[in-house]
């Protein structure tokens, strides 16, 4: 049986992976640098743990691994030594992350990962799993698409690690796709989208959509946007901020991402996918990804979830539903 290995297990999101890969009966392993945290989840899981910092060298950390499944932000510290050093091992890189700056990454490691027969296939989490099945979805109702607006709607409490990686991604700058090439775009103003209770205002953020859903979908423009609703972003020291929101905050906010889609001959569709809470359905998704890649569903060089897995792949996950307008 292949070996995975959860990076990042100790943390929030890494946590909840843990138990449901424990559940499903994977054979893996957990890892991060924190021993004392990683020692009590290892003996409450009863399976082995492996402490490492994700630096230059982490390769001979992953010897007899399959598939990594990295879930430790923020992903700007993390992404690029963990992908080089699964391309030194041979070894199938996922994560969980948002920041755009990590797809570009991929992409940019591509050509190396397929000369060594690794596959990178960061965003197999809420971001970007549904909205990236989404794009493929609402692409398919109109002919020859030419035009993408996602946007995504953050309801309740956010956990630390998203706070600090919804930084990097705000660090990385406005930017969208226009002719297929990504482009700078400082003075983008807000939009209304509509994700079922009437239209609420979304400002313009850069989320890994934007390189996620050309490859999927082939669109050469594509906006992102959000909506923040109540205490979802945080201010002040993130640092102090809890681990994450508890389940049964969790249970109270689902999750909802629209999608709007311009055909050339300027038809427009709209259709929304709404989940279980991003915190659930991360865990839930990430899981199930590395699962049937253990399984042989690979393919070497960058890769989406959508590209791999299909369209379909978000509904997999119990509670997820798409809606045509």
């Amino acid at each position: 049986m292949k070996k995975l290995l959860i990076y990042g297990a100790s943390g929030y999101t890494g946590r909840m992976a843990a138990a449901h890969a424990k559940t499903l009966g994977l054979d893996f392993e957990i890892a991060g640098r924190n021993r004392q945290r990683l020692t009590a989840l290892a003996e409450q899981l009863g399976i082995p743990l492996r402490v490492f910092e994700a630096v230059d060298g982490a390769a001979q950390a992953l010897a007899d691994i399959d598939v990594l499944l990295n879930v430790a932000g923020p992903f700007a510290q993390t992404a690029e030594p963990l992908m080089r050093a699964c391309i030194e091992a041979g070894v199938d890189y996922l994560d969980i992350t948002a920041e755009i700056n990590v797809y570009r990454l991929a992409e940019r490691l591509g050509a190396e990962a397929t000369e060594a027969g690794v596959m990178l296939l960061p965003g197999v989490g809420w971001d970007v799993v549904p909205t990236d099945c989404l794009a493929v979805h609402v692409a398919q109702r109109v002919h020859e698409p030419r035009s993408l607006r996602v946007a995504l709607q953050v309801p309740g409490s956010m956990s630390r690690g998203s706070a600090m990686s919804v930084s990097e991604i705000i660090g990385a700058g406005l930017m969208a796709r226009g002719d297929g090439h990504l482009v700078p775009i400082p003075d983008a103003q807000p939009r209304d989208f509509d994700f079922g209770e009437g239209p609420v205002e979304c400002a313009p953020l850069s989320f890994g959509d934007l390189v996620t859903a050309w490859h999927s979908a082939g669109i050469p423009n594509i906006a992102m946007f959000v909506h923040v609703s109540g205490d979802a972003f945080p201010e002040g020291d993130l640092s102090l901020l809890p681990d994450g929101p508890t389940a049964e905050q969790r249970d109270a906010h689902r999750a909802r991402a629209v999608a709007e889609v311009t055909g050339a001959d300027g038809t427009v569709a709209h259709s929304m996918i709404e989940t279980v809470n991003g915190y659930s359905y991360t865990p839930l998704a990430a899981i199930e990804a590395a699962r049937r890649v253990l399984e042989g569903e690979r393919r070497p060089g960058f890769e989406t979830p959508a590209r791999l897995f299909g369209g379909g792949f978000a509904e997999t996950i119990e509670g997820t539903t798409i809606t045509d307008r």
